[in-house]
């Protein structure tokens, strides 16, 4: 869950980063083109598909509350 943002600052603040493109929160999935796939065939709006960056998948979803959500799966 997170924060409210009853504050003026804090509304502000997630404007901002939902306008710049950064997350709010991260998830750790076992899987993020499975997770990808779940999500999106029940709707959900992702702004990155699964992308490989290094040691790590990661996604990225608008969860309709102002906030972009970002999963992130770790390769060794």
């Amino acid at each position: 869950m997170l924060e409210p943002n009853e504050h003026p600052a804090a509304k502000e603040y997630q404007k901002s980063i939902f306008a710049d493109g950064i997350p709010a929160t991260m998830f750790g999935v076992r899987n993020v083109q499975a997770e990808y796939e779940r999500l999106s065939a029940e709707g959900v709006r992702f702004t990155m598909p699964p992308t490989r960056k290094g040691d790590v998948t990661l996604a990225v979803f608008d969860d309709t509350c102002g906030n972009l959500i970002q999963m992130i799966e770790y390769r060794n």
